[in-house]
């Protein structure tokens, strides 16, 4: 079955390229013009397969939208990628602080667009053997349920943002290995060299004072990047 994707933009012309290409390419397309359009499609079922979201919306900013998306429990992980006349850096880290999978500045390829819708789409896909894998892991005071995306520090559970979330498990199922800033920025995010590794320090750090008690998990290996503990602090 195509996956659909629900697109939240006021140009309407620009609407009408993205629909066009994204079917050429066997998408299913939907349209929102404004904010409250684009939470009432997603208060429906079933749920797009991705968002794509502009940040300059008549109503209401963009941003407010994707913290909505990441707030709610029926939309936590739903890809989110942001299409945005705003291109400076600090834009890009504040995107990602809040959940989005990927970053898109205005003007764009469409071609480039559709690399990385598909690429965002992969990396929402279960992988493969998923189902023969543990429910939950237990790892000190930190305890991880990856299907169900949740997770809790010393028995309390934890919200963290969809790519909050892929970067722990990411360096946790590399335990014990040095991971550079350059390989996470394309395993996690999944984009090479379009944004600087201060964005990858940026989220460590966050990701890190949400965990609290387990944030020492996440080693800093200066000069390298970072590594996931191989074990709990004082076990043997």
């Amino acid at each position: 079955m195509s996956k659909r994707i629900l697109i939240v933009e006021d140009e309407r012309d620009l609407v009408a390229t993205l629909e066009y290409n994204l079917k050429r390419e066997g998408f299913q397309t939907q349209a929102a013009a404004n904010g409250a359009q684009a939470w009432a499609a997603l208060e429906r079922a079933p749920l797009p397969d991705l968002v794509l979201l502009d940040l300059m919306l008549p109503d209401v900013p963009g941003t407010e939208i994707c913290r909505r998306i990441r707030g709610e429990e029926r939309t936590r992980a739903l890809p989110v990628i942001m299409v945005t006349a705003k291109g400076e850096e600090i834009d890009r880290v504040v995107g990602f602080e809040l959940g989005a999978d990927d970053y898109v500045s205005k003007p764009f390829s469409v071609r480039e667009l559709l690399l990385r819708i598909r690429a965002v789409l992969r990396r929402a896909e279960p992988p493969g053997g998923q189902a023969s894998a543990p429910a939950e892991v237990v790892f000190g005071v930190l305890r991880i349920d990856a299907p169900g995306h949740r997770l809790w520090v010393e028995g309390v559970p934890l919200k963290l943002t969809a790519l909050e979330f892929r970067l722990l498990t990411t360096l946790l199922q590399r335990k014990g290995r040095a991971q550079s800033r350059e390989v996470l920025l394309s395993d996690v995010w999944g984009i090479d060299g379009d944004v600087t590794t201060r964005t990858v320090d940026t989220h460590v750090k966050r990701l890190r004072e949400k965990l609290g008690a387990a944030g020492d998990y996440i080693e800093t290996l200066r000069g390298v990047g970072y590594r996931f503990r191989d074990r709990p602090e004082g076990d043997g």
